[in-house]
């Protein structure tokens, strides 16, 4: 009699069907031996986006499944179309994302950074020094960056009367992406953007009353600040106006198409 390759279950009517074992193909690992593994897998996926850091970075064509391109040097834009499977490649790919939900760039340089600092523990943990000794020291590197940081650092000042410090370091941050031709203009629009739902007392900015409207055709230089509603509808007759001043709006809550 053949031998299954399994064991047989059933299901809640009854039905059976076959739990497959694949133990020959699977290897488990254990203590540093484990560890050199999750640190070879954040490596990689660091040494993915390293070619993107900087103002000489390169970008990148990411094609979907559906034949979608995509070309960026964004971090976190490409982690996120990269399919990873490995769990440390996915806390990478999370840190990525922390990094632009809470600061909004930097994303390729915390990943980097997070994959030189693997390099370094891997290369301690070879000398027998123990995984959370080389935790512990990472935490107190970080303390005496963040204090010499606050040593160095200078105040920069916001002032609604001098926006161009500000329009400065947005432009500092759009050398390197694909509109650094028009990086002046873009960095203007931002500003704009920012101080006008900024609440300069609190020090707040809430990021969802701005809205990022995308169209195809024309150029880059096209792009303008709508400081209101942009309701995104086609018209329904080309005779309709193109532009009506000082008119009432209706707003409804029901459907009216």
């Amino acid at each position: 009699m053949m031998s299954l390759p399994g064991s047989i279950a059933f299901d809640e009517y009854g039905r059976p069907f076959i739990i497959l074992r694949d133990q020959e193909n699977q290897k488990r690992l254990t203590g540093n031996e484990a560890i050199k593994s999750h640190i070879t897998a954040g490596r990689q996926i660091a040494s993915t986006i390293r070619t993107s850091l900087g103002p000489k970075g390169l970008d990148k064509m990411m094609v979907s499944g559906d034949g979608d391109v995509t070309v960026t040097n964004d971090g976190a834009t490409i982690l996120k179309l990269m399919d990873v499977d490995h769990e440390i490649g996915k806390l990478m790919v999370q840190l990525s994302q922390s990094q632009d939900d809470e600061i909004g760039d930097g994303t390729t340089g915390v990943v980097v950074l997070a994959g030189a600092l693997l390099e370094q523990a891997e290369s301690l943990l070879d000398r027998g020094i123990h995984p959370i000794r080389i935790a512990d020291g990472f935490e107190l590197a970080a303390q005496c960056a963040i204090k010499h940081l606050d040593s160095i650092a200078s105040p920069f000042p916001i002032s609604l009367d001098n926006k161009e410090p500000l329009v400065q370091v947005a432009m500092t941050t759009l050398g390197s992406k694909i509109v650094n031709k028009c990086h002046r203009q873009m960095a203007e629009i931002a500003v704009d953007a920012v101080l006008t739902v900024a609440d300069l007392e609190k020090k707040d900015v809430n990021f969802e009353l701005i809205k990022l409207e995308c169209k195809v055709g024309g150029r880059m230089e096209d792009t303008c600040l709508v400081k209101g509603v942009v309701v995104d509808k086609t018209m329904s007759h080309s005779q309709m106006p193109k532009v009506l001043k000082d008119v009432k709006l209706a707003i409804l809550t029901c459907p009216f198409e």
